[in-house]
């Protein structure tokens, strides 16, 4: 009889130690963790949801794409926000940790904005120049037609999925030039170049206030365009991406609802209203 109570009590101790594990995610509270590039979006979209829909708790945080990905790998958030698809490595490990694919929602479509400061002259610049500046090739001003000044290159940290796209789409997934500074977040690449005369930097269309946003060409002899929603939308702009979020939990009532809303026309305004653009 005390063998039989002791094992009970063991396998007690194991299911609890398990529920323990996988306690983060408060059912009635929706979780989103995840891509600074979406976060004043999401951040937005959530004020807009609980302000209608009384009652409703959406909690949000940042971090970059890589944080959003590995919590809900861990299973501690309940939407995942990415400025970059997922890659197979990470599918197949939320996959194995929820046991069932994760979903994927487009929710906006946004340009990766070159940002340089207000006084910089340069007319536009090539995918090619961009590879150049940011893998540390070219160095200087003077390539570009300006003062001979180097060039001071500020990137966002490795666990950005902006990071992560530019990386992948422009550099051709060279390595950055070890002489890049990296931010916490776009919205600190921004204030770095609205007061760095000779810097450049990158990030979400959104964020682009106090700085000069630089037309970009696929080519040398291709025309230059600006991330207008226009040219997001037709993919004239040659660094358009969606931006996503993920979840292993739409079949929850509080995710669904949640998720369905930021998709809604009223949703996509917000997203609009942001800076960023609709997805239709």
């Amino acid at each position: 009889m005390l063998r039989r109570l002791l094992a009970i009590f063991s396998v007690g101790l194991l299911l609890l130690g398990s529920s323990i594990a996988y306690a983060t995610i408060v059912r009635g509270r929706v979780t989103i963790k995840g891509s600074d590039t979406m976060v004043i979006m999401v951040q937005r979209l959530a004020e807009e949801y609980m302000s209608k829909f009384r009652g409703k708790i959406i909690q949000v945080s940042g971090g970059g794409s890589g944080v959003g990905i590995s919590a809900l790998i861990n299973r501690t958030t309940d939407i995942a926000d990415s400025s970059r698809p997922i890659k197979d490595a990470e599918r197949n490990a939320i996959k194995k940790a929820w046991g069932k694919d994760p979903k994927e929602f487009r929710v906006a479509l946004d340009g990766i904005t070159i940002y340089v400061h207000p006084d910089n002259p340069i007319k536009d610049i090539s995918l090619e120049e961009l590879k150049d500046i940011f893998t540390g090739k070219v160095t200087t001003w003077k390539e570009f037609g300006w003062e001979d000044k180097p060039i001071i290159v500020y990137t966002r940290e490795n666990s950005s999925g902006t990071y992560v796209f530019f990386k992948e789409h422009v550099l051709k997934n060279q390595d950055y030039t070890s002489k890049a500074q990296s931010m916490p977040g776009t919205a600190s690449v921004v204030n770095a170049v609205s007061k760095e005369k000779y810097s450049i930097g990158y990030g979400g269309i959104a964020y682009a206030r106090g700085v000069r946003i630089l037309p970009v060409k696929k080519d040398k002899n291709s025309p230059a365009y600006l991330p207008t929603e226009e040219n997001v939308r037709k993919e004239l702009y040659p660094i358009s991406r969606f931006l996503y979020m993920y979840t292993c939990e739409y079949d929850d009532p509080e995710v669904k609802s949640f998720i369905d809303w930021v998709l809604s026309e009223e949703g996509q305004k917000v997203v609009l209203q942001v800076g960023y653009f609709p997805i239709r």
